[in-house]
This record gives C-alpha cells, sequence and structure tokens, in this order.
C-alpha cells in the first residue's frame, strides 16, 4: 500500500521480521528495485543480511552510533 503512491521516501521497521526467508529476499530485492529507481530507503533492522542491501550503514548500540 505505501507504494502505490509512489513515494520518493520509504521508511521501514523491520520489513521482513514476520516473513519466511524467500518472502524475505523477494521484499529487499524490491527495496533494492525501488531504490535503483530513485527511492530512497531507510530500513531499521536487526538482519545484517538486510542490512548488507543498502548503500550506507548506521549501526546504533544504546542509541548511539557505533563507529568501525
Amino acid at each position: 500500500r505505501a507504494l502505490i503512491t509512489k513515494p520518493k521516501l520509504l521508511l521501514a521497521d523491520e520489513p521482513t521480521g514476520n516473513l519466511n526467508s524467500k518472502q524475505s529476499q523477494e521484499i529487499m530485492e524490491l527495496f533494492k528495485e525501488l531504490n535503483q529507481d530513485g527511492v530512497s530507503i531507510i530500513q531499521a533492522t536487526h538482519s545484517e543480511t538486510n542490512a548488507a542491501y543498502g548503500t550506507r550503514i548506521i549501526n546504533l548500540l544504546d542509541g548511539q552510533q557505533q563507529h568501525s
């Protein structure tokens, strides 16, 4: 539903949290395509696999940014 209006920004909080691994991969591939089409996506996730789809990763611990 969030994509019907063709947003320029998509906020996703654990977008694959209740999905099986195949569905999760499909969602992340869709996010990748949307991003290539100009949609900015901010995703909050505990999944390193999902985070790896991003072009920029910010790690937080106790509300503070962690520097590598």
